[in-house]
């Protein structure tokens, strides 16, 4: 009797053994769960739910319900404008859908200032600052070029009476505003090609890019979004020889023709001319 007493007290004893281990070991899974937690909830500043669009959308084209979710964002890094609640993005009395006003690729948050007003078509007047101009150009640019990049403009024409070809760059940091993607998807990624781009010029920007264009070839290049490069006042001109060396050869001297003279001798009434020598 004592024997099995005693058995059942050591089974006991393993028994109770077991589950403090395995209560210990849950409460430390609880607690580094909750610190895990806790620390996620520091460097996010805790989640919240925020509209995105489920694709890509661009320029000029409807938002509807259709082209939105809902998914958790970090509250500390919530842009600006986000919406995030729906009555405000639709709401109930528009008769008409808002309309994209910058490009948005698939869970982009969708913010503000990327649409319009419901009902309000996507134009380009708000994106023009006072005093501003929007001006369409045709130039030979790559497909990477979007609104909102700055770019500087080049020239490419003849100069002068010479005739010879010179590049010159005549605008800088110019804002695009708005670009022609008609022919996007015939073109490999990069590729240059003949673009129409509108841009936020001064009239006298306008008046310059419209001489340019109607005299020579223009050419947009991306600028960094370095203040220093977007405000580089340095002159840019490059020739044909600037390139590879080649001087234009002046035109060879053309001899003068021997000078003549005659004196007129009249036989019969009929008028002869004899050269004779020339004298000063």
């Amino acid at each position: 009797m004592r024997m099995i007493f005693g058995l059942v007290l050591v089974v006991g004893m393993m028994l109770a053994g077991a589950a403090v281990f395995m209560a210990k070991n849950f409460i430390g899974q609880q607690q580094s769960a909750v610190t895990r937690e806790k620390q996620l909830m520091a460097d996010t500043g805790g989640l919240t739910m925020v509209f995105v669009v489920n694709k890509a959308k661009n320029y000029g084209d409807p938002l509807t319900k259709d082209d939105v979710q809902r998914i958790y964002w970090p509250k500390n890094a919530l842009p600006e404008g986000a919406f995030q609640d729906g009555d405000l993005l639709f709401p109930q009395d528009a008769k008409d859908p808002r309309y994209v006003v910058r490009q948005m690729e698939k869970f982009e948050p969708i913010l503000a200032v990327k649409v319009t007003a419901p009902g309000e078509q996507a134009g380009l007047n708000g994106a023009i600052e006072k005093g501003m101009r929007a001006f369409a150009i045709k130039v030979d640019a790559a497909d990477f070029l979007q609104p909102g990049d700055r770019v500087d403009i080049y020239w490419t024409g003849s100069s002068g009476a010479s005739g010879s070809e010179v590049t010159q760059r005549i605008e800088t940091a110019v804002k695009i505003i708005a670009v022609d993607r008609n022919a996007k998807e015939t073109v490999a990624a990069g590729e240059i090609q003949s673009r129409t781009m509108t841009v936020a010029a001064t009239p006298e920007q306008v008046g310059r890019l419209a001489q340019a264009q109607a005299t020579g070839r223009l050419v947009m290049s991306l600028v960094g979004n370095d203040s220093a490069a977007a405000s580089d006042p340095t002159e840019i001109k490059v020739t044909t020889t600037d390139i590879n060396g080649d001087k234009i050869a002046a035109p060879e001297a053309v001899a003068a023709a021997p000078e003549a003279c005659f004196v007129t001798v009249r036989q019969g009434g009929v008028a002869t001319q004899v050269p004779i020598a020339c004298t000063n």
